[in-house]
């Protein structure tokens, strides 16, 4: 793990310039990490599209970041569910409408640690599609718009794709034989990231001019447990986070960085660097070979191609 190319305290907002004129789209952006984000880049001058699955959420959010910012900012909100491939669609028609460019689409929404199994609408366990299938579509309905505009994608990973299975567990997707919070929440953030890496292998190889990075929050105070997970596991991390955690501003930077920052690298995963990747200095992080192997991310694009009935010619 390296911070060097930002020195010994490691990237930080003050690296941005003006932001006048871009838009960027942040997806699960009303509380935590996406939040933060669409602060940090509304407060350099940018556009933001927040695309979230609360109505009224949404626009608490929207009326205080005016607030904090005035009410000059540019920020506006698409309804979406990630766990609804309908709604999906239907949310990227709405913004490719109305939104004429698009510089960044971060991939920020997630659930984890779903305490018992849940199916989506869709057949997919819920981690699974909120986290990978709704953002493989939205990703594919979108990239000709991030395209024109010579832009990126930016998915938010985490450091579970490194734990549970390590592996897709293409046999029983849904884990129906043994389901477990953890193994589920590991194998779609490690779908994410393995997407990530071949998404932009593909993008290379076709020649086209779009820019897919890689990043993890570390350990971060938001309420990304709060509404899935079990109620001990809650109890713990309420406990647990005040220790060990850093600010959900802080567990926003990494993505804010990938997003704007320019010389980044490929085949890279940024966030922060110090006490196992969980908090400190945000920089390039030790990636564990799992999530480049292209026979299984071959394998989990055709899949989700299939899932999501996207034919995504890349």
């Amino acid at each position: 793990m390296t911070t060097k190319l930002f020195g010994t305290k490691g990237w930080t907002p003050e690296r941005i310039g003006s932001l006048n004129g871009k838009t960027y789209v942040i997806t699960g952006a009303n509380s935590g990490a996406g939040f933060e984000a669409s602060r940090i880049l509304l407060s350099k001058g940018a556009k933001v599209v927040m695309m979230n699955r609360n109505p009224v959420k949404s626009a608490a959010a929207i009326e205080q970041l005016k607030q904090d910012l005035g009410d000059h900012i540019d920020v506006r909100f698409v309804q979406m569910d990630l766990a609804e491939l309908s709604s999906v669609r239907q949310a990227a028609d709405e913004l490719l409408g109305s939104t004429p460019v698009i510089d960044a689409l971060i991939c920020n929404g997630a659930i984890a640690q779903v305490a018992k199994q849940e199916i989506t609408l869709d057949g997919f366990e819920s981690q699974l599609g909120v986290n990978h299938f709704g953002h493989f579509l939205l990703c594919g309905l979108l990239f000709d718009r991030i395209e024109a505009s010579q832009g990126r994608i930016i998915v938010v990973g985490s450091n579970a794709y490194k734990m549970g299975l390590k592996r897709i567990k293409f046999e029983d997707l849904n884990f129906n034989s043994k389901y477990t919070a953890w193994d589920s929440y590991a194998q779609s953030k490690l779908a994410q990231m393995m997407f990530a890496y071949e998404l932009q292998r593909r993008i290379d190889v076709a020649g086209k001019q779009v820019e897919v990075q890689v990043c993890h929050p570390g350990a971060s105070r938001t309420n990304l447990l709060m509404d899935t997970a079990s109620t001990f596991n809650k109890m713990l991390w309420s406990v647990l986070s005040r220790v060990i955690a850093q600010s959900a501003e802080k567990g926003a930077w990494p993505e804010v960085m990938c997003a704007t920052e320019d010389n980044l690298q490929p085949a890279t995963l940024y966030g922060p660097t110090k006490r196992a990747d969980t908090v400190g200095p945000v920089g390039a992080c030790k990636l564990d070979d799992v999530a480049l192997d292209t026979e299984m991310a071959a394998k989990l694009w055709s899949l989700s191609e299939q899932k999501t009935a996207l034919n995504w010619a890349l």
